[in-house]
């Protein structure tokens, strides 16, 4: 018999802030509130796929164990391809704990949203090799190198659909719980703190970059200043700062669109202002201020779920 009245997730993006979603996951199921469907656009793709496979405990290790270094340390530069960053380290972090976990296998019905490259078709991502999807969904353009499944080259799905609200009602959720990253921030500008090898910078760090040659030092140097925007004087924004950030106005005005044209029953928002695009380190704030946001509204949502179920099971059973 179908359940009454599932519940959906949507889980959306905002690079680091994301961790903010294992705060909401812990504290949705402290408060007895377990999704259903889990819905998400790229790091909400990351946080929402481990959850589905039972790993959020896992990657909520890796994300508190993660100081400024480390996290540069896992920027493996790509200079000849179509990213900054080729992504294969990240990878190789999801593959140790996900390994060949296909998505149609997952206790949790679990969907990756992506874009794909040329037709800008938003493509739903609920079948094949969960890694894949995930990396398709969470690849910034000109960021991240962009990602072929099934004959697709794909990359990141915030730019059509940042908060996927409408693929947790597509696949049946009766009662939809959305997450706004960029509530409190939309439009703020960041800047990744200086890596000079001072402040509290951990020495037991991912291997160095791969630039190989004898200027390979100078190199690195180089790439810190022009990706990163680390400058002598002050700190000017980089490539990627920039890109980012002009990736995340479009990403708010299109969420912005599509809420207002498809509400959730809930929205939650994390009061996330002040964190950057790049604060992956501040995983054991971004988890706690994500708590803190389920908290607010917990019960009131398991009121409305209560509500609906009790609804639904009044409904004459289909034909």
């Amino acid at each position: 018999m179908e359940k009454v009245g599932k519940i959906g997730l949507a889980l959306g993006g905002g690079a680091a802030r994301g961790w903010a979603h294992i705060g909401v996951l812990k504290a949705l199921r402290a408060a007895g509130i377990v999704p259903d469907i889990i819905a998400g656009t790229s790091i909400g793709a990351v946080v929402g796929g481990c959850y589905a496979a039972g790993h959020l405990d896992s990657l909520e290790g890796f994300a508190r164990e993660l100081t400024r270094r480390r996290v540069f340390g896992y920027l493996d530069f790509n200079l000849s391809g179509t990213g900054l960053i080729s992504g294969q380290r990240l990878c190789d972090r999801l593959d140790k704990h996900l390994g060949d976990r296909a998505i149609e296998d997952l206790d949790t019905r679990f969907t990756a949203v992506a874009t794909e490259i040329g037709s800008g078709h938003e493509i739903w991502l609920s079948r094949g090799k969960l890694v894949e999807a995930v990396r398709a969904s969470y690849a910034i353009p000109g960021i991240f190198r962009p990602v072929k499944v099934g004959g697709r080259w794909l990359f990141d799905g915030a730019l059509v659909n940042p908060i996927p609200v409408s693929v947790c009602r597509a696949l049946g959720a009766r009662y939809v719980i959305a997450v706004n990253l960029n509530a409190d921030i939309c439009s703020r500008g960041t800047v990744v703190p200086q890596l000079d090898g001072h402040d509290d910078l951990d020495d037991t760090v991912a291997e160095p970059l791969p630039v190989k040659g004898k200027n390979g030092v100078a190199v690195r140097r180089l790439l810190q200043r022009q990706i990163f925007g680390f400058g002598k004087d002050e700190e000017v924004p980089g490539i990627s700062t920039v890109m980012v950030d002009a990736f995340n106005i479009v990403q708010d005005r299109i969420a912005r669109s599509r809420l207002a044209g498809d509400p959730p029953d809930a929205l939650i928002n994390p009061r996330l202002s002040g964190v950057g695009l790049f604060d992956f380190h501040r995983a054991e704030e971004l988890i706690a201020l994500g708590e803190a946001a389920v908290k607010r509204d917990a019960e009131d949502i398991l009121r409305e779920i209560t509500s609906r179920r009790r609804h639904d099971a009044r409904l004459p059973a289909p034909l």
